[in-house]
């Protein structure tokens, strides 16, 4: 199963984490971190603006897109920024099935709306990507 997770880059090592548990169970998982630059992190804000509209940073954009719109799982880890919220409204828009790792500091509101479960845990996270992957094999 193709699975893209949206977080925010102060999640990196969680992100990094979630992706090795992921490939340990066989599923491929389409990574902004891998694609980026991990130093965008600490980019002041100048800089990051130069990034952002540099060539790199419209293939970095473009691959995030097509990931999203690619994938048959987004995964979301909280609390995370617009950019992270942008990626789980294409997929909702998409039609592909949204889960999120919820935190503590979470400040969504109504749009929370848009991811099909919630949880609260990476163990919990893990029985609903086995549960959902059955679930999509069974309707092929």
């Amino acid at each position: 199963m193709k699975i893209y997770i949206a977080a925010s880059w102060k999640h990196q090592h969680a992100v990094e984490m979630l992706t090795d548990l992921l490939e340990e169970r066989s599923h491929q998982v389409l990574s902004w971190i891998r694609e980026g630059r991990p130093e965008e992190a600490f980019l002041s804000q100048k800089e990051l603006t130069h990034f952002i509209d540099s060539d790199e940073g419209q293939r970095v954009f473009d691959f995030c897109v097509s990931s999203v719109k690619s994938a048959d799982l987004l995964i979301y880890i909280g609390p995370s920024g617009c950019d992270a919220w942008a990626e789980i409204g294409t997929a909702y828009g998409s039609q592909i099935p949204i889960f999120g790792l919820k935190a503590k500091a979470e400040q969504v509101g109504l749009m929370r709306h848009m991811i099909k479960n919630w949880f609260t845990s990476i163990a919990e996270l893990l029985q609903g990507v086995e549960a959902i992957e059955k679930e999509l094999f069974l309707r092929r």
